[in-house]
């Protein structure tokens, strides 16, 4: 982002600055990722200050810091909390997550509106089995805490996963789960229906174009003009790769027997920055990215087959976090630099 002028008092313009264009956007509908590995990050009340100049009202958390919870209260910003994954065998009991819900929720609501807990974290992407096992027992235990004291109503449950659960991704409309996964997958769709809550996926297009810059279309992954792939199947045309993945999950959830559960994605971003063999992690393509994705959110787009149902986003990252480990590209997804400068 170049900057941001507050034009109007309930509107932001965040204004994209890239390859000498200006491109302006509503700010509204988006969500964003505020992940805090990192030693350089503003306090959580300046955090606050800046996301309601920005008119951003939904967050995404990793845990449940009360320090964020408590710079929040009273501002109508609604958050996601997260359980990180060395929590779930202890949430399988029900003394255990009764605790964790009265001293990380109950303490923080009504003042501070928290809509969701996100129990785990890309459980499926490392091969522990063990972990494996207890993501629904605890998805269940937190569900039924939550019940129990009367929250369940504003409080939905639910995991994030990423996009390596699938065994097929393309064409959509042949998404597939991973063969190995269908015995924990089955299952968690069955709680996901009964309780009504979404499935939420982390999808990035970055890394497949990483992966194979020579294969796959750059405009096609940056949601800019061309001419899109055609699904054989359907007939279906994507001009973007977001749009494959998500219907590529939802295919493959209609082919575990359920057409009832909403895909939606809990982080996607493309990096400004990174190593030398990390193609396509520059500044301009961070900007065209979060720009397009925005425009099309804006524009309460769906995808092509769910064009009736606006595509939900929570935008990675708020913040560059300079603690993250892994390839210069992890600590290069954020819109903003800690000083409170826009990154792009």
């Amino acid at each position: 982002m170049g900057g941001c002028s507050f034009l109007l008092p309930t509107i932001c313009l965040i204004i994209f600055t890239f390859s000498g264009s200006v491109v302006q956007i509503l700010g509204l509908g988006v969500g964003i990722n505020y992940g805090q590995i990192a030693n350089n990050l503003p306090s959580p009340s300046r955090v606050s200050v800046l996301l309601r100049s920005l008119n951003i009202s939904r967050v995404k958390l990793y845990d449940a810091d009360p320090n964020v919870l408590l710079a929040f209260s009273n501002t109508q910003v609604e958050f996601i909390i997260g359980l990180g994954n060395e929590y779930l065998e202890n949430m399988t009991d029900p003394i255990k997550a009764q605790n964790w819900v009265q001293q990380s929720l109950q303490p923080h609501i009504p003042q501070t509106r928290i809509a969701c807990i996100t129990v785990g974290n890309e459980v499926f992407k490392d091969n522990d089995t063990r972990l494996y096992s207890f993501l629904l027992p605890a998805m269940q235990t937190v569900y039924k805490t939550l019940v129990d004291l009367g929250l369940d109503k504003q409080v939905i449950v639910t995991s994030a996963h990423s996009l390596d659960i699938l065994a097929n991704s393309f064409p959509p409309s042949a998404g597939s789960f991973r063969p190995d996964l269908a015995e924990y997958i089955q299952p968690l769709l069955s709680f996901h229906a009964q309780v009504k809550s979404p499935f939420l996926i982390n999808a990035y297009p970055y890394f497949a174009y990483k992966g194979s810059p020579n294969e796959v279309s750059l405009d096609y992954v940056l949601f800019q003009p061309n001419q899109g792939m055609i699904d054989p199947n359907t007939n279906l045309n994507y001009d973007n790769m977001l749009y494959a993945q998500v219907d590529a999950v939802y295919s493959a959830i209609k082919a575990m027997g359920h057409t009832d559960i909403e895909v939606r994605v809990s982080e996607t971003g493309w990096p400004s920055n990174g190593d030398e063999d990390e193609a396509g992690a520059t500044i301009e393509n961070a900007g065209l990215y979060n720009g397009n994705l925005l425009k099309r959110i804006d524009q309460k787009q769906g995808t092509p087959a769910k064009p009736s149902v606006p595509i939900d986003i929570y935008v990675f990252a708020l913040f560059n976090e300079n603690l993250k480990p892994g390839p210069a590209s992890e600590r290069n997804y954020g819109l903003y630099y800690p000083d409170g400068r826009a990154s792009l």
